[in-house]
């Protein structure tokens, strides 16, 4: 007799806990050896299920597989907060649902963005590189030196939940905040940053610069040539959320030319094949998209998701339905 079970497609592999509730609850297909899958195989492997549980690499669920998908599928899960690698209408056409995982990130994020900011202003990835090389010879008065975080000015790209939790850490270090939002939030969340309604007013305000805003229409390529003229001169961007948001030629000129003083970048355009020029730049500090990257929150990311598809196949309204 066939399992009345829902039948899941997951591209990537998953914490164990996540995947073990995964396999009681549904006719679930794992990626065994965790490769990413072509358009081909997710295709072939949706062929015949109910249901796909799908992650921030599978881009092309936002260049037109999803008018390719079997009538079957029913819901995408995505195991991300970001969903601009969805793409929403053509799956609100199918009447496919999609459901993210926000909340659950935040803290690990927002901690990933003040290792940045203290990683590129204080010169983490130069200085492991001399111990590790065996070039640190001497301590000295004056080389190499780096940048003070405290007391400082963090203007916020952002004020979503992660750019909260930014302002909330950088308070610790005495940091003047301020923020560009599409509007104010609440005071209490705001944590004494200043509001500017336009980005151009807030960036003269900005010696460091954290970007955590949503990668949308209006805001890819948002970080150019104009935004990074209006920084202090010596100003330090750090970024956090997307890769696309963030003008890649503007950003390794201004590095080189000494307009920026330094960049952090967790999250790339492109990632992993990421811009080459940036590794040959000792003053950014370099993190492979680890925002979210801790045991703990990866089996909650993991654990929403699953809420999210049980929810919708007992016939409730997933808490976190984009559709």
């Amino acid at each position: 007799m066939a399992s009345a079970l829902p039948r899941l497609l997951v591209t990537r592999r998953l914490p164990k806990a996540v995947e073990a509730r995964l396999a009681k609850a549904y006719q679930a297909q794992f990626n065994a050896d965790d490769q990413p899958m072509s358009e081909a195989d997710i295709l072939a492997g949706a062929a015949d299920k109910d249901a796909l549980l799908i992650t921030p690499m599978d881009k092309s669920f936002a260049t037109g597989i999803i008018a390719r998908l079997p009538p079957s599928i029913k819901i995408v899960a995505t195991f991300s907060v970001g969903h601009e690698h969805v793409d929403i209408a053509a799956a609100r056409l199918r009447n496919i649902a999609v459901t993210n995982t926000p909340d659950v990130l935040t803290d690990a994020t927002a901690d990933i963005a003040l290792l940045l900011i203290l990683g590129a202003a204080r010169g983490a990835s130069w200085g492991e590189r001399m111990v590790r090389d065996d070039r640190w010879t001497s301590w000295s008065p004056t080389a190499p030196l780096g940048f003070d975080v405290t007391g400082r000015r963090l203007g916020i790209l952002g004020m979503g939940r992660i750019g909260q939790a930014v302002a909330k850490r950088a308070k610790g270090f005495d940091m003047e905040l301020h923020y560009y939002n599409r509007r104010p939030v609440a005071a209490e969340l705001a944590h004494g940053a200043r509001y500017h309604k336009k980005l151009d007013d807030m960036l003269p305000f900005c010696d460091f610069l954290s970007i955590n805003c949503a990668s949308t229409p209006e805001t890819r390529g948002l970080v150019n040539d104009g935004v990074i003229a209006g920084l202090p001169d010596g100003a330090i961007i750090v970024n956090t959320a997307r890769g696309d948001i963030v003008d890649d030629d503007a950003l390794i000129a201004a590095l080189n030319s000494g307009k920026l003083a330094a960049a952090g970048l967790d999250v790339f355009r492109n990632e992993p094949r990421i811009d080459p020029r940036y590794r040959g730049l000792d003053n950014v500090f370099l993190l492979p998209h680890l925002g979210s990257a801790t045991r703990d929150t990866r089996i909650a990311m993991g654990m929403r998701a699953v809420d999210n598809l049980d929810a919708f196949f007992a016939g409730r309204k997933p808490g976190d339905l984009l559709t």
